[in-house]
């Protein structure tokens, strides 16, 4: 009997907990079947000619920065200029950079000032980019080493941000992975993100809720100027979350939208980098005022972490005779958000390079819902520590 009434206890307030929490969620997720189609590939005109600048910052990158070199030389004459900035690589990225300069003079390596003790090393390198760019330009478009810009990335970019009359405006990417755990637990830490803000080409974002990726990541140099270059974002580990909802909450108008078919990253190399680096960062906690960091992790922790763990309990449970009503709700609940789970996997499957060659480790990509608790798990530890170090480079 007190077991009943414990475990009928528990089920009561999990089901009031996961119900508000299913809710929330469910509302995000329907504003993605109204959501803008990804971009597509368009050609420059002439009013274009010379408008961009493009700032890569850098430190030693000269085994993942090729494919961004390569596609940048790409881009047409909307792009001006693009500007290196390298924070002193030993690694021979800075000797990548000037063969590359010797075929196309667009490219110019820079070498940014020391670093401030407030700053973070990424916004310092783009802010001494702006700096350094030409006024002539009237955009400036950040791009990080490890992505591969494809044929008319920035042309696309530029032309939907004046179409759509945004001032800043970035791009999620089509993700390629490799090895079979990180095709097992990439898909689980990207589900964080979608679980907490709108997917990419959602509009009217509530200016506390919008999402960025600095990985392509293009800004009217005048709002940039405005902004005080990325000094808003000076001690931040997501500054381009940051950065973008400081210029919402100043009445700029920010999209962020799907470029899976203009821009492709390659960001870690197997399990324990992806574990490490990436979900460094993924809590947002530099952008978010400390309500709503609270508030976005009991949300994953209820509808994304909980119920791959749960569900199998209260199946046994069932199983054992314990039948009364708030155990079959609470039930009926986590199976419907792990369907949810399982059917974002079809949304989401489009973000991943598959190539030409089939990956045996690709099918572990549909099993990276059994990887959730292990994703909410990563992005607490994060909420709760500050990176020490990026690159060889040291943080207090």
């Amino acid at each position: 009997m007190l077991t009943e009434i414990i475990l009928g206890a528990f089920c009561l307030g999990l089901l009031l907990s996961q119900a508000v929490a299913f809710f929330i969620l469910l509302s995000r997720l329907l504003k993605g079947a109204r959501r803008r189609p990804p971009l597509t590939p368009q050609p420059p005109t002439p009013e274009m000619l010379g408008t961009v600048s493009v700032i890569v910052p850098t430190l030693n990158e000269v085994a993942r920065i090729d494919g961004c070199l390569q596609g940048l030389s790409q881009q047409s004459y909307e792009v001006r200029e693009i500007l290196i900035v390298d924070s002193n690589s030993q690694d021979g990225t800075r000797e990548k950079v000037k063969e590359m300069a010797a075929k196309d003079p667009r490219f110019r390596l820079k070498t940014d000032y020391p670093l401030p003790p407030d700053w973070v090393g990424r916004p310092w390198a783009l802010h001494n980019g702006f700096l350094f760019s030409s006024p002539k330009s009237d955009w400036i478009l950040g791009i990080d080493a490890d992505t591969q810009p494809q044929a008319n990335l920035v042309a696309s970019l530029v032309k939907a941000a004046i179409a759509e009359g945004y001032d800043l405006v970035s791009l999620s990417p089509q993700f390629i992975l490799s090895y079979p755990g990180e095709w097992w637990l990439q898909p689980a830490l990207l589900m964080t993100l979608l679980y907490r803000f709108d997917a990419a080409g959602v509009r009217g974002q509530d200016p506390q809720r919008v999402m960025a990726n600095g990985q392509c990541f293009l800004c009217r140099r005048s709002v940039l100027a405005a902004l005080d270059g990325y000094s808003g974002a000076k001690g931040s580990f997501c500054d381009d979350v940051t950065l973008a909802r400081l210029a919402a909450t100043k009445g700029y108008r920010v999209g962020f939208l799907d470029g899976a078919k203009l821009i492709r990253v390659r960001m870690y190399e197997g399990l324990k980098e992806t574990w490490r680096e990436w979900g460094r960062s993924l809590d947002l906690k530099d952008a978010s005022y400390q309500g709503q960091l609270w508030g976005d992790l009991a949300l994953l922790a209820l509808t994304q972490g909980l119920p791959i763990i749960i569900t199998p309990l209260l199946l046994t449970a069932l199983i054992f005779g314990y039948n009364f009503l708030s155990l079959k709700i609470v039930l009926t609940l986590n199976l419907l958000l792990l369907l949810i789970r399982f059917a974002l996997l079809l949304a989401v499957s489009p973000s991943y390079y598959r190539g030409e060659k089939v990956n045996l480790s690709s099918g572990l990509f549909w099993l990276s819902p059994l990887a959730d608790p292990l994703a909410v798990i990563r992005i607490f530890i994060s909420a709760f520590t500050r990176p020490q170090s990026w690159r060889g480079r040291l943080y207090q």
